[in-house]
């Protein structure tokens, strides 16, 4: 777009009104397909603080995307009764502070997230609801978790593409496909449902579910795994309008008290992320990038008060060599030719 003064103006996305779509192609920003480099960062896994000097050090090894999820039981302790402003729960401050690092964020609502994190995300009083069943076709927590994956909608909406955000993909529930098969065909009907409620909301954004094997509506079906070049091949076959995106790629793993530190080698790190990409993956997503700390009793069963995960940024936010220089470098020559 020409100014007054002949010069030309380069859009700033985030910061500028955009679209998000997608093709086999990947994420399309503005109708443009993107290459997308993703970290995980919990906002409540870090002090808010932190979030800025996390977010520039992600930007120079190379990631234009932050990717968390959303915690319930940090949002709403009490029911009816929403935190979204205090210390750590402050998401909009979160999202904020990646639209000013010019990232993109994919916000990964669930609301179930596993994520090692204390009863899986849910809320203590939600196993008090009058004949729940969570995550099947149980229409107590269908209730409970759209009046919330809505709650969540209504705070992100500052910040989705149409106002400049830094918002390009939602996700809803989180590796049902491990657990849809224990519950036969109420398990089918919730995750049908699950797709058809995302679609609902008339988000401006595409929705995934991540390890989702049955067809669900509406949602981009993502992987999670060390490696993932491997599923392509039948993905491309069952899906050829879809993106190939990768959600979780695992640089390390979580450690348990009385376990030794996991540690998986950068070149292997780097060896798998290149294979993805050249077999057509368009998004990667390091769960995680920096893991940060499970702070007073937020952490899962016998899950250590560290959430290091071995990642690229330590548990304090340092640069975790050589797998942060590594990365950068593979991310410097992968979107320098993403075209």
């Amino acid at each position: 777009v020409a100014g007054s003064s002949g010069q030309k103006h380069e859009k700033q996305v985030p910061g500028e009104p955009y679209t998000v779509g997608y093709s086999a192609r990947g994420l399309l920003i503005d109708g443009m397909p993107r290459v997308l480099t993703a970290g995980s960062m919990h906002y409540p896994r870090s002090a808010p603080g932190m979030w800025d000097s996390l977010m520039k050090k992600a930007k120079a090894g190379g990631l234009n995307t932050i990717d968390t999820y959303v915690f319930w039981n940090m949002h709403e302790p009490t029911k009816g009764h929403y935190d979204f402003a205090t210390d750590r729960a402050n998401l909009p401050l979160f999202l904020e502070t990646a639209q000013r690092n010019g990232l993109f964020v994919v916000l990964r609502i669930g609301p179930y997230v596993c994520a090692e994190w204390n009863f899986g995300g849910f809320p203590q009083w939600l196993r008090h609801e009058q004949d729940i069943v969570f995550r099947t076709n149980s229409e107590p927590f269908m209730r409970e978790m759209k009046r919330f994956v809505g709650k969540v909608l209504d705070v992100a909406k500052p910040y989705m593409p149409e106002r400049g955000g830094a918002v390009v993909a939602l996700q809803i529930e989180n590796e049902y496909g491990d657990h849809q098969w224990e519950f036969g065909k109420d398990g089918d009907r919730y995750a049908e449902w699950c797709g058809e409620t995302a679609h609902s909301f008339n988000a401006s954004v595409p929705w995934v579910m991540c390890h989702q094997y049955s067809r669900v509506p509406y949602v981009i079906p993502t992987q999670n795994n060390f490696y993932c070049d491997q599923y392509l091949d039948k993905y491309h076959r069952d899906h050829p309008d879809f993106p190939d995106m990768w959600t979780e790629m695992w640089p390390a793993w979580f450690q348990r008290w009385g376990e030794p530190a996991p540690h998986r080698p950068i070149e292997d790190v780097a060896y798998a992320v290149a294979k993805w990409f050249a077999h057509g993956g368009t998004y990667v997503a390091y769960y995680m990038y920096q893991g940060g700390t499970n702070f007073g009793r937020t952490s899962g069963p016998f899950i250590q008060t560290s959430y290091d995960y071995e990642g690229f940024l330590d548990e304090y936010g340092l640069e975790n060599w050589p797998k942060y220089l590594h990365m950068a470098d593979l991310h410097k020559h992968l979107l320098e030719h993403s075209d």
